[in-house]
């Protein structure tokens, strides 16, 4: 009966060039020989088989769920996925993803009436302490449940439960006992033949070879490689955006290629190399006999001085070796601030799924395009939209991004536009209510898709399910228009406490974790906090204090829970003035940065109580004095901008306790004809001082404190005195006409440091300048 419906559903496939979803719910041990049973009848060989299991042992190549990401760029004829033991939402996504035209998705999963109310390995994930697996709930899979019952498409299969357990993969096949199977749903939809593509041909004006063009599938992937010639040419742009599975990133690796073997240096990023292996792939193809001996995966040589290689997003910002054009994949899955650095190169192009299994943050249609269109780059935007591994109209594309909210996206600007801060209102999301309203639920996480370029299927299940967090809103009439995902931390037992201190991590404590095991501070997960995972505004109502305004609704609801507030995020200038403002301060800067986003991580504390005002004064004296050293060291690469922004944040109180020998060089140097050498120390101290937060009153200047330097005498503060750079790069990145005008200007910086935290001693010795 299984292999019968498997065949009839395969058919069905192959002549619709779709994919179809055979569930098979019900004992584990039935699922899988059920599944070899499917396997077996659809005549599919072994090498075109995976399976996503936490098992081992099957004859067919298997993956873990957590190694899910193994799938990407792939394709295969049947993918099994195995739901017992660990479900993850983005394994699902993965395994789908890699199933080819003519292929079957099969899902082994308990049965179906039963599966929300059964916990596993990722849901004991979601139990972060002090949370248990009980606080677990199962609405995520319940939400799963009721779209594979409804969906087109979709078999499903009920295996009943076994009266006895096989023992092993495959080894009980249909001799195990117990109930009989029904077939719930065939999932046949009867759909029209697919239509034979027409090879599209080459482009009569077109410059690559002919048999780049020939290699394409599509109208729109050849479309895709003539926009892509333009980067042989300085100033131009190619932004190619695609759902998943239309050759976006074959078409990049075609004129990669192609480009190589013209010798062009061609620079591939995407947040990983597995994102990438598509392009390398076909550029291989294209470059064919004429590559040099390959020295490692990521790097195609031409005899003419031609290549094609990889790096890592910040480090392939950073366009080393100068290449004479970059290709971006997967583009909408980094920050814009990243994404903003690659505008240095010399031509570019940007590829990018609208709606990815890794995540596909928004902000490079809503924030990124508007700055690309203000570059001097001449742009060329091409949208594919013909699916090559499947036809249109795939029913198991359209499940899978019901299932997991792929195309989720906050309400029309049009719904929205003209709100104030007057016209909304304050309320949560229970998950609960988000499950019952889907129009709530898709407009509430489309915001955080928007928002944050790493939201991904995961991340829905943990808004649905995970104990520890909250979701609050701002809404207009019945439209989101903020989003706040927020994070119970802290309130640990000393026995978790000491475990932490020890090294152990503890799931789900973000703050409390970093502040125990790295800073060294045991009791730092005692105090009870609640942490801002995501913060979204409307793209069409941002910059009129919405996001302030959702941020004060929090605070005021929440300040007598909780002993602080805490945020972690990517350190840039503008956010760093937006929590600040918002009466967070600093406590960390991580000395690396995040390989994705290029940004080094800030950690800030808003205290409620005595408890959190105590945590945040030691980890604010500690951030000080550790910040003095570590812009020298670990920091000495953060950006000068972004090192005003964290210091002005640190609510620290000023420690200036220079000899009267420190204090003659310095004054020296600002009022007379000393130098600057002579004393860097004393210089490094009344420089933290001087940009720290606890330097002086709040005023609205860009460090918020009372000693009147201009931008340029801050950024000098930074670049020179605190992060030790070489004269002639300060003077050079600040613009000074020389390194001479560069020292005088930081002796002129350095008088009014002088003024203000200078003894009697050293104040003595400025009158001697200026009274000389």
């Amino acid at each position: 009966m299984i292999g019968e419906l498997a065949r009839d559903l395969k058919r069905e496939a192959e002549r619709a060039n779709q994919r179809r979803l055979l569930v098979l719910a019900g004992d584990r041990d039935r699922g899988i020989d059920a599944a070899y049973d499917a396997i077996e009848a659809v005549g599919v060989d072994d090498e075109r088989v995976s399976i996503v299991s936490t098992r081992e042992g099957f004859r067919f190549e298997r993956v873990a769920p957590r190694a899910a990401d193994e799938l990407l760029g792939r394709t295969r004829e049947v993918v099994v996925l195995d739901c017992h033991g660990r479900f993850v939402p983005n394994a699902l996504g993965r395994a789908a993803g890699a199933v080819d035209g003519g292929g079957l998705l099969v899902l082994l999963t308990p049965p179906l009436e039963d599966w929300p109310e059964r916990r596993d390995g990722f849901d004991e994930s979601l139990a972060v302490p002090p949370f248990a697996l009980a606080d677990v709930t199962g609405r995520f899979r319940e939400r799963l449940v009721g779209t594979i019952r409804t969906h087109p498409g979709v078999a499903v299969v009920d295996l009943g439960e076994a009266e006895s357990g096989a023992t092993g993969p495959g080894a009980t096949r249909s001799g195990t006992t117990g109930s009989e199977a029904t077939i719930r749903r065939d999932g046949l939809t009867d759909p029209p033949a697919a239509r034979a593509r027409s090879p599209p041909g080459r482009p009569a004006t077109a410059t690559f070879p002919a048999a780049v063009y020939e290699a394409c599938l599509t109208a729109d992937q050849s479309r895709g490689v003539r926009a892509l010639e333009s980067l042989a040419t300085p100033g131009s742009a190619v932004v190619i955006e695609s759902d998943r599975g239309r050759g976006k990133s074959s078409a990049a690796g075609l004129a990669a290629g192609a480009l190589a073997l013209a010798g062009h240096d061609v620079l591939v990023t995407a947040p990983a190399f597995r994102n990438a292996a598509e392009v390398f792939a076909r550029a291989r193809e294209v470059v064919g006999a004429g590559a040099d001996d390959v020295e490692d995966d990521r790097t195609i040589r031409v005899a003419d001085g031609g290549r094609v290689r990889f790096l890592p997003p910040a480090a392939a910002a950073e366009l080393p070796d100068d290449p004479d054009c970059v290709v971006v994949d997967e583009a909408a899955a980094l920050p814009v601030r990243l994404l903003e650095r690659f505008l240095s190169a010399p031509a570019v192009a940007f590829c990018t799924t609208v709606h990815g299994y890794e995540g596909a943050g928004r902000g490079f249609s809503v924030r990124f395009r508007d700055r690309l269109a203000e570059s001097e780059f001449a742009v060329r935007d091409v949208r594919l939209d013909e699916p090559i591994r499947y036809a249109r109209d795939d029913p198991v594309e359209s499940w899978i991004a019901r299932a997991l909210l792929l195309d989720a996206r906050p309400s029309v600007p049009e719904a929205v536009a003209g709100t104030t801060v007057a016209d909304v209102g304050y309320r949560t999301l229970p998950p609960d209510e988000l499950l019952s309203d889907e129009t709530l639920l898709g407009e509430a996480f489309g915001l955080l898709v928007a928002a944050h370029y790493r939201t991904e299927p995961n991340d829905l299940a943990r808004l649905l399910d995970a104990p520890n967090l909250v979701a609050r809103a701002l809404v207009s009439g019945d439209r989101v228009v903020a989003v706040a995902l927020l994070a119970r931390e802290g309130g640990l037992d000393p026995e978790t406490r000491a475990g932490m201190y020890e090294g152990e991590r503890v799931r789900g404590n973000m703050v409390p974790d970093v502040l125990t095991s790295q800073l060294r501070d045991e009791s730092a997960a005692e105090s009870r906090g609640l942490r801002t995972v995501r913060i979204a505004v409307h793209h069409a109502l941002r910059g009129r204090g919405i996001g302030s305004r959702l941020l004060e609704e929090v605070h005021d609801e929440f300040d007598e829970e909780v002993d602080h507030f805490s945020v972690g995020f990517g350190a840039t200038p503008r956010l760093l003035r937006f929590w600040r403002r918002a009466g967070y301060r600093s406590v960390h800067l991580s000395t690396t940065r995040n390989d994705a986003s290029g940004e080094h991580s800030a950690i800030m504390l808003r205290p409620e109580s005595d408890a959190g005002k105590a945590l945040l004064d030691r980890h604010a004296i500690a951030f000080r004095d550790r910040e003095r050293d570590a812009l020298s060291d670990a920091h000495r690469d953060v950006d000068a901008d972004a090192a005003r922004g964290v210091l002005a944040a640190c609510s620290a109180p000023v420690s200036v306790d220079l000899t009267d020998h420190e204090w003659r060089a310095v004054v020296a140097a600002s009022f007379g004809p000393g130098m600057y050498d002579v004393a860097p120390g004393a210089f490094r101290d009344l420089a933290i001082a001087t940009l720290t937060g606890g330097g002086g009153a709040p005023t609205d200047t860009e460090t918020g404190f009372d000693v009147d330097l201009d931008d340029r005498e801050e950024r000098l503060l930074v670049r020179k005195v605190l992060q030790g750079r070489p004269w002639e790069s300060v003077a050079d990145e600040l613009e000074y006409v020389s390194t001479a005008a560069c020292m005088r200007a930081l002796g002129s910086a350095t008088e009014p440091l002088v003024e203000r935290y200078g003894t009697d001693f050293a104040l003595a010795e400025r009158d001697r300048f200026l009274d000389g």
